[in-house]
């Protein structure tokens, strides 16, 4: 007999809509439409800031509404929602708590093709894979970085 608590479903939820997205985006990727990450690996002491970047194929005459990113983060097998961004609308309700009022992101950047996203405090617990998944009326693609967050050194 398999116990569930009211967590764990919605972890399991949350997971499996956040794969059936992956694999929505994965099936629409055009060629040419490419979404990088700038480092494959960050390294950070707690309570330091750091700027996670992503590069993509910025297309001069789309409209920024058009524009979706959803950036997640992955540990010990739990998956919380970094940042959001819905035809070009930033949607902080949908943000994990753990991220909140901590991140940032730059708009200038995104006109020219890049995510940057601004993290803030960072905590132990901040340590996982992170995977940004773009989508737009022209394409969409994804990458993934890790970030190891340590916490400081007693001297």
């Amino acid at each position: 007999m398999l116990h569930h608590d009211s967590g764990g479903v919605l972890l399991t939820e949350k997971m499996i809509c956040r794969v059936l997205l992956l694999i929505s985006l994965i099936s629409c990727v055009s060629g040419t439409f490419e979404v990088k990450v700038t480092q494959t690996s960050y390294q950070a002491e707690e309570n330091h800031n750091i700027t996670l970047e992503w590069m993509f194929t910025p297309k001069p005459d789309s409209s920024s509404t058009s524009l979706n990113i959803f950036c997640d983060m992955f540990n010990d097998h739990k998956v919380s929602v970094l940042y959001h961004l819905r035809e070009g609308v930033e949607v902080p309700e949908s943000q994990d708590e753990q991220f909140a009022g901590r991140v940032q992101c730059d708009k200038d950047a995104l006109r020219e093709g890049r995510i940057r996203l601004h993290v803030s405090r960072l905590r132990t617990e901040d340590s996982g894979l992170y995977l940004c998944q773009l989508r737009t009326d022209y394409g969409g693609n994804s990458d993934r970085c890790r970030l190891n967050v340590t916490g400081k050194m007693i001297q």
